[in-house]
């Protein structure tokens, strides 16, 4: 190498104003984290960006920083068309787009088809169908068959007949009701209106490391998984739920699957390879959902599952849906947090709470 060479190999290129701020690197790491933070400019396009905007990465000598989207504009720059700086977030947008579209399924006689919803969003259906499972957690099917259920078990509480919760809840005819029923409500139609009457639940209380804790199952799957440090009160909360079924202490066979729950209390993040019986109200069972997609050893905010919901509003609806929670551990209402990450109520004590975190932040997951 000459002599000039190595001395231009040498010389570094000073950095321009823009390089040397903090927020360059967020935009060249199209930090989504920094939306509504600042703004930035491009003077070559005319155009100003979110810091997470998709747009090839511009030239730091034309890129100029403002705080506010009318800083920009009285700047001379117009908002970008791809990442749109001048309207909400796009998940935001997503949010309501799909908080619209569950307003039409829940205003419906009948559940909306697929191709229905998705023309009323003005998307593809399978596009539509991605976003919205995205957004809330289930598919718009899902969703439907959920808030279906609910208007029937809301029927069922206050018409004069079974005929007519059925045909109040959008069903166009008996037949169809009843071979979705069971799936709908865990037993028929009148068993439920009774309170279970003739539904049979086994149950057992076993011990764990944190505890006592009562384990349920009907003939769907298993129904609740209580914790507390009195057993006979868990067996009081199992009767209060199921006033009118018949109880039915487990045999042998049923210790087993005591133990299987016990050992997910152990390490709550092997997951429960077990059905369920969750019975809950549309909305809850959309809180429910979201929930049991946090992954072991992470949290999520209140404010975190009404946005994947749909529903950033609801924060606290959120709060009363996991506080309505049956099932311990295999729907994992532990893993919500405060905004501030802080541990807030858990129906089973916040110290069990914090026990059940720290397993799951030790890697104590299945491997």
């Amino acid at each position: 190498m000459s002599t000039v060479l190595a001395f231009k190999a040498c010389m570094t290129t000073p950095k321009t104003p823009t390089e040397l701020d903090p927020r360059w690197p967020r935009v060249q790491a199209r930090d989504g984290g920094a939306d509504g933070e600042f703004f930035y400019s491009v003077a070559t396009t005319g155009v100003y960006c979110r810091p997470s905007c998709a747009a090839r990465p511009a030239n730091p000598k034309n890129v100029a920083f403002h705080v506010t989207t009318a800083e920009a504009e009285a700047a001379g720059f117009r908002p970008c068309k791809r990442c749109k700086p001048d309207q909400p977030p796009k998940a935001m947008r997503d949010a309501a787009l799909i908080a619209g579209v569950c307003r039409l399924i829940e205003a419906a006689e009948e559940p909306p088809t697929l191709e229905t919803l998705a023309r009323a969003a003005n998307l593809s259906p399978h596009h539509f169908h991605r976003l919205f499972k995205t957004v809330t957690g289930v598919t718009p099917k899902a969703y439907a068959d959920a808030h279906r259920a609910m208007r029937l078990r809301e029927g069922l509480e206050t018409a004069g007949t079974v005929t007519e919760a059925i045909y109040d809840a959008g069903f166009n005819s008996a037949g169809r009701f009843y071979e979705a029923s069971d799936a709908l409500l865990g037993m028929t139609p009148r068993a439920y209106r009774a309170g279970g009457v003739g539904a049979e639940i086994r149950f057992a209380v076993g011990e764990c490391s944190l505890g006592a804790i009562l384990v349920a199952r009907s003939d769907k799957g298993v129904c609740a998984i209580l914790m507390d440090d009195d057993p006979d009160a868990l067996v009081r909360d199992l009767q209060d739920r199921f006033p009118k079924a018949r109880l039915v202490g487990g045999d042998g066979d049923f210790e087993q699957l005591v133990a299987q729950v016990v050992g997910l209390v152990e390490r709550p993040g092997i997951g429960l390879d077990l059905p369920l019986d969750v019975r809950g109200t549309a909305f809850q069972q959309r809180v429910w959902q979201a929930l049991r997609d946090i992954p072991p050893g992470t949290t999520a905010t209140y404010r975190d599952i009404a946005a994947r919901i749909g529903q950033p509003s609801a924060v606290r609806a959120v709060a009363g849906a996991c506080a309505a929670n049956a099932l311990a551990i295999a729907i994992p209402c532990h893993r919500v947090v405060r905004n501030d990450g802080s541990l807030s109520g858990y129906r089973w004590g916040v110290e069990r709470k914090q026990a059940l975190l720290t397993r799951e932040a030790k890697g104590e997951v299945a491997a």
